[in-house]
């Protein structure tokens, strides 16, 4: 009894050699943890394919995030930016090929002048965001391509166009609006209510501003100090005074927009709401149920000069 019970002990032991552990893939000896038969298994495991397809996504990511075509609007990626460079373009081109004195007369009549504004104040409002002195070539035809491209890419094309729009009708009316009650009180003439004023330069300032709070502090106050410092050159210059100041409190109206826009943005990078927020197959990638999904689970963590000024007034 006591020598068949002991063989059969023996014969137990004898089986759990390493040799048949390894072969097998059971542990040498039960109870012992991460013995040579579990390093073998761990090490062994092949990694899910799904990990490598999602490590090519978010390569090809980080890589679309440097394309230089990006900087340019598009029809779907920024509508809103797109359609409206779209309209800017066409009325400058027009203007450039039109009688002089229509081109005129129509700049007048959506002039945002106190007496346009007593009368249209809606009309003129958006009438006088139509148009650009100096042509596509100007400083601000480029500054309103390049920053409301980024701006739409990080918000949206609604909330782009209502920063844009912020800018552009405070900076009106607190440029104005003195200009009227300046002219009541017998300290400018009478003519000072219709004077030429319009273009998308305070729109772009406010847009400038707003970006700003969305680019790394590197980037921010550079873009900050040095757009501030060409609007305060341009009031030292003291050429047309009401419109450097509307520039300079349109910057601070996209500053003001801070607080509501990096909301926004943060919205849209957690949950993916946005547009442009992240690559397809990225989404594809990371989607629950996914291979890519459950091996995040599992994985170890690596360590870690418009038209106001070119005629005195004139935006």
């Amino acid at each position: 009894m006591d020598r068949s019970t002991t063989a059969a002990a023996t014969t137990s032991l004898s089986d759990a050699t390493p040799e048949n552990a390894e072969a097998g893939g059971t542990s040498v000896l039960d109870g012992m943890p991460r013995q040579r038969g579990d390093a073998v298994t761990e090490t062994s495991a092949p990694r899910p394919p799904a990990s490598r397809a999602r490590t090519r996504a978010l390569a090809r990511a980080r890589t679309s995030a440097l394309r230089p075509w990006r900087l340019l609007p598009t029809p779907t990626g920024t509508p809103f930016t797109f359609g409206y460079a779209a309209v800017l373009a066409v009325v400058s081109v027009t203007a450039d090929h039109a009688a002089p004195s229509l081109v005129h007369a129509l700049q007048q009549g959506s002039s945002t002048d106190v007496a346009h504004l007593a009368r249209h104040p809606v009309l003129v409002l958006l009438a006088s965001a139509l148009w650009i002195a100096g042509g596509v070539a100007s400083m601000y035809a480029a500054g309103f391509v390049l920053v409301l491209t980024a701006l739409e890419r990080r918000i949206g094309g609604l909330r782009a166009a209502g920063v844009f729009l912020l800018g552009h009708v405070v900076a009106t009316l607190a440029t104005e609006v003195p200009v009227g009650l300046s002219v009541l009180a017998g300290h400018l003439p009478g003519s000072s209510l219709h004077r030429l004023d319009y273009g998308i330069s305070f729109g772009v300032a406010a847009s400038v501003g707003a970006l700003a709070g969305l680019l790394t502090p590197w980037l921010r106050w550079p873009l900050l100090i040095g757009f501030a410092g060409v609007l305060a050159g341009d009031l030292i210059a003291f050429r047309d005074p009401m419109t450097d100041w509307g520039h300079l409190l349109s910057l601070a109206v996209g500053v003001s927009t801070w607080p509501l826009i990096r909301r926004r943005h943060r919205a849209g990078a957690d949950g993916r709401g946005g547009r442009d927020t992240a690559d397809p197959a990225v989404r594809a990638a990371q989607a629950p149920g996914t291979l890519a999904a459950q091996d995040l689970t599992v994985a170890p963590r690596s360590p870690a000069g418009t038209g106001r000024g070119a005629r005195g007034f004139l935006r």
